[in-house]
């Protein structure tokens, strides 16, 4: 049995060593605003579809709007073009939903030209940074919609996709998911094998966040261009959480030339926060079972117990420590952002809730001894050197 006593320990062991406020100093704004800042993993598209803000404005809800992308340095943004896992059940519908968030994104910087562009390359963004506007990169995630169909990796190439996440929450017809117990395929179909390479030949990106162990190992020796983890965090911080990546892993993907972009969720950063949800449903289940499920008794209880123990959100600091590490096993060239903004909910770290914090982040890496030129490997350098390595073995085949 989980004692509350315990539930209330993994809650307090981060929450009392967060009641600070981050103040970025001029330094360190500068930094984020004067050089290109990509992320490659935000979540707009699909919340957008939940619920609908105009993000060319200040909104009152989710992560990512224009002016706190501005006040963060944030300049390109690789919009998450999200499919449920269930969808690849129903035939079109995965395919479908991928067309509908890509106009929905095309829509975004049709309305407001003066902020937005659509980014389809290195050649792109760089000339958007220049223009002082954000670029809105495009990445899949799952991918479900190419539906056993090499012409359909084409079509959404076209359309602007230049990374897919090979898998997402269960296996699909291209991978096993690192989430899905049922590893049907052992790691990748042999519909995937063909797409690694074809996703090489066409200058696309491959992500190995989300697939299993299995899966990522055959990535690696399949592809022959570098590959990347596009929010991602380390398997050292969060032991048994599959979805973050073990450091034999990420030696390998240094070896590959790729990177890891981290993920800021707090459940991707600390171990108290990843096993947080299960055990606090754990305590439901038995208050439960104790007074019965409709009972006011029980719905009073559960309502104390969520009350009493607060989530405990990672810090910025335990985000750092997920890129030292990275740094200490294969080196400044191999780590970058993705947060998971829109993506992972109330989660998020303290100092870092939203775009307009990443001047936070940069005074973190200024505080632990990075030089400017190591921050700037991490803002942008180390994810074009791969996007551009990708165009360039397109280019050759």
């Amino acid at each position: 049995m989980v004692s509350a006593l315990s539930l209330s320990a993994v809650a307090l062991s981060v929450n009392t060593a967060v009641a600070q406020d981050y103040n970025a100093s001029p330094e360190a704004r500068k930094i984020a605003q004067e050089n290109m800042l990509i992320d490659t993993h935000i979540d707009v598209p699909y919340r957008l579809t939940e619920d609908w803000e105009d993000v060319s404005q200040a909104t009152q809800r989710g992560d990512f709007d224009y002016p706190r992308a501005v006040e963060g340095g944030l300049n390109v943004p690789f919009m998450s073009i999200y499919i449920p896992a269930r969808l690849e059940q129903t035939p079109g519908a995965s395919k479908q939903l991928a067309h509908q968030l890509i106009d929905s994104m095309e829509a975004l910087a049709w309305r407001a030209p003066d902020k937005f562009a659509m980014a389809y390359s290195v050649a792109d963004v760089e000339q958007q940074f220049a223009d002082g506007k954000i670029s809105l990169a495009l990445g899949m995630e799952n991918g479900s919609p190419m539906e056993g169909d090499m012409a359909n990796l084409k079509e959404f190439f076209d359309r602007g996709i230049r990374y897919i996440t090979l898998s997402h929450s269960q296996s699909n017809h291209i991978a096993d998911s690192s989430y899905d117990l049922r590893r049907q395929w052992n790691g990748l179909s042999p519909f995937g094998k063909e797409l690694v390479k074809e996703m090489n030949n066409i200058g696309m990106m491959i992500d190995i966040s989300h697939v299993s162990d299995d899966a990522f190992w055959q990535s690696i020796e399949l592809s022959k261009a570098p590959v990347i983890a596009s929010h991602s965090s380390l398997r050292r911080y969060t032991p048994g959480f599959e979805r973050n990546m073990s450091d034999d892993m990420i030696k390998a993907l240094g070896e590959n030339g790729g990177v890891i972009m981290i993920n800021f969720g707090s459940t991707f950063v600390t171990q108290a926060a990843n096993r947080y949800r299960d055990m606090l449903k754990q305590q439901i289940e038995q208050v439960k079972e104790q007074y019965g499920a409709e009972s006011d008794e029980a719905k009073q209880r559960i309502a104390e117990l969520e009350a009493d123990n607060p989530f405990p959100f990672a810090t910025l600091e335990q985000v750092l420590d997920h890129i030292d590490h990275v740094v200490k096993l294969i080196g400044i060239e191999h780590v970058g952002i993705g947060s998971d903004y829109d993506g992972v909910g109330d989660s998020l770290p303290v100092g870092l809730k939203d775009v307009s914090t990443y001047p936070n982040l940069v005074q973190g890496l200024l505080d632990r001894g990075y030089s400017e030129a190591d921050i700037k490997k991490i803002l942008n350098e180390n994810l074009l050197r791969v996007w551009r390595e990708v165009e360039a073995y397109a280019a050759e085949h």
